[in-house]
């Protein structure tokens, strides 16, 4: 689904990225993660298109996309929710997904805009009675569900989630748990920045660390993160599946 290929960018005197190479397979849930400042969030705006890389390329399905504007990458199938949650906060929930819904219409669509960005609504779990609410007056969970819901909107192939659980209750999370799930389930691949270790290991078959812009590890949860570097740069003690060791 997508391939990276020695992909570095620097913004001034700072290298925020330097030659990472990965892939994300069709279908699967691969995690990204490593220490603040690591690089992580720059990746998924290169892969987006908010920002474009200074050498390296970037394939969705073997096209090449590293140039093209984030609207034209959307159009692609490839889908961004924002590290902070980001609202139009004078429109209604529904509004705000309304206008992902119309971005993503055809012309001989004749699917009804508001009873899709209800149906959108309702499956990310946002409460029935916030639907008319505006996005000033509503928390930040039901903010993340709604920016969900307007990522969805556009049906994407590549789903890409910067810390959307950051915040969340352990209840929370594992209802987002079960909806990245299943969300990967109707076809989406999924590609997540996550802090929380439970969580990339309870969601993720393959997982990619960063450490000042350079990829030092891939591979399964397990594997991560019993990596001596991986322990060493960002989680400070060694895991096993379920399980913590001191």
């Amino acid at each position: 689904m997508l391939k990276c290929v020695g992909v570095s960018k620097r913004f001034g005197g700072l290298q925020a990225l330097k030659n990472v190479d990965f892939i994300v397979n069709d279908g699967e849930i691969a995690g990204l993660v490593g220490p603040n400042g690591s690089g992580k969030s720059t990746l998924l705006n290169l892969v987006s298109g908010v920002y474009k890389p200074d050498s390296g390329q970037i394939l969705l399905q073997n096209e090449e996309i590293s140039k093209l504007p984030p609207h034209v990458i959307c159009a692609k199938g490839v889908t961004k929710t924002a590290q902070t949650v980001q609202s139009f906060p004078e429109m209604t929930a529904t509004e705000n997904v309304l206008t992902s819904v119309l971005f993503n219409k055809k012309k001989d669509d004749e699917t009804d805009g508001v009873t899709k960005a209800h149906e959108l609504l309702t499956f990310v779990g946002l409460d029935k009675e916030k639907f008319d609410v505006k996005a000033k007056n509503l928390n930040v969970v039901e903010l993340r569900r709604i920016q969900l819901a307007k990522a969805l909107a556009t049906n994407p192939k590549l789903l890409l989630l910067d810390e959307l659980l950051t915040g969340l209750t352990p209840k929370e999370s594992d209802e987002a748990i079960q909806l990245i799930k299943q969300i990967n389930k109707q076809g989406v691949t999924v590609l997540l920045v996550e802090h929380v270790m439970r969580v990339i290991m309870g969601l993720c078959s393959r997982v990619i660390v960063l450490h000042h812009g350079e990829k030092i590890c891939e591979g399964s949860p397990k594997e991560v993160c019993t990596d001596d570097n991986v322990v060493k740069v960002y989680l400070g003690k060694r895991f096993t599946f379920g399980e913590e060791e001191a």
